[in-house]
């Protein structure tokens, strides 16, 4: 009887973990095809890009936060395009128009999607600078898979408000609960009602996002556990990325707190090529704002000239915020 107890328990137990898909065994070769990206897994991933009618000057590499997808770059793409910059995004697994929307598939297999991605599109465009920004979610998977040393070559990384806001930073009760939920009820859905977090000062912009049926509206309690997961290893990265970074944060961020931002930034800034920029009116969907049209042109202004100034001043306020000098060349 004991023993039966036993294995009822640990099957149940087992049942209740938090679940992750990975990239299953590679049976394929990795391919940009016109409208998706096909993983060496035979997954097939929706892919958008937006490219000017002239080979482009560079290139970007978009990659979306939690619960979005790929057209968070609409806009950002079309102003890129028309400054002869061509740029591509792709649904990351589990989110968008992707396979087993909702589930979570690991920042291991979310990093090899984009190292395998970059190396793609590097292959379609030898030799022209290649750049590779990341949102929220996107940014944590950017830094994961840039500090590693099988990442490939490119000329800088942007990272939009990086999702840094690890455990250890976390007010006391949410780990402990966030371990509980995803230990017994893994698959229950939670919404941001309630909350009151403004993600943006684009009210119209957040009304849309609510009624496109490809953004994720409830989401998995094993989902988040992952997301916990992959900002603990992303806070200790602050220090491993070796290339020539631009780090973008608002004031007026509701998801990712300023106390990690900084903690992360204070690590991130020692190493050299760093530039740091807080906007007075952002807020975590910097790309989406109000202000967005001056995020794009100090992004644009950091791809063409990245050891000048910004023109927003957006990196001298960070400095003043900061208290210390946190551009380094």
């Amino acid at each position: 009887m004991r023993h039966l107890l036993t294995s009822l328990l640990t099957l149940l137990l087992s049942a209740c973990m938090p679940h992750i898909q990975p990239a299953g065994t590679p049976v394929t070769t990795a391919q940009l095809l016109p409208h998706r990206y096909l993983t060496a897994d035979a997954t097939l991933l929706p892919l958008a890009s937006w490219r000017p009618e002239q080979p482009p000057k560079a290139i970007i590499v978009a990659l979306h936060g939690f619960n979005d997808y790929s057209h968070f770059f609409q806009d950002s793409g079309e102003f890129f395009r028309q400054h002869g910059i061509a740029s591509y995004a792709y649904d990351q697994r589990g989110f968008g128009g992707s396979p087993q929307r909702g589930g979570w598939s690991g920042a291991a297999t979310l990093s090899q999607d984009l190292n395998n991605f970059v190396r793609l599109v590097q292959h379609r465009h030898p030799d022209t600078p290649l750049f590779v920004l990341g949102e929220s979610m996107g940014g944590a998977v950017v830094i994961n898979t840039f500090s590693q040393a099988d990442a490939p070559p490119v000329n800088g990384l942007i990272l939009v408000a990086p999702a840094v806001w690890a455990r250890a930073t976390m007010p006391w009760y949410q780990p402990p609960l966030l371990w509980t939920l995803a230990h017994t009820v893994p698959k229950l859905t939670l919404t941001g009602r309630g909350l009151k977090i403004l993600a943006s000062d684009n009210i119209p912009m957040l009304r849309a996002l609510g009624k496109d049926p490809q953004v994720i509206k409830a989401t998995r309690v094993e989902a988040m556990y992952g997301l916990a997961d992959l900002m603990d290893a992303t806070l200790g990265l602050a220090g491993q990325l070796p290339q020539p970074s631009l780090l973008l944060y608002g004031d007026h961020d509701q998801l990712i707190p300023p106390t990690p931002t900084r903690q992360f930034i204070q690590t991130f800034s020692q190493s050299p090529a760093k530039t740091i920029a807080f906007y007075k009116n952002g807020y975590h969907m910097l790309l989406r704002d109000l202000d967005a049209a001056t995020v794009r042109q100090d992004i644009l202004a950091w791809i063409t000239t990245p050891n000048s100034p910004l023109p927003s001043t957006a990196d001298h306020y960070a400095q003043s915020r900061l208290g210390v000098d946190i551009r380094t060349d």
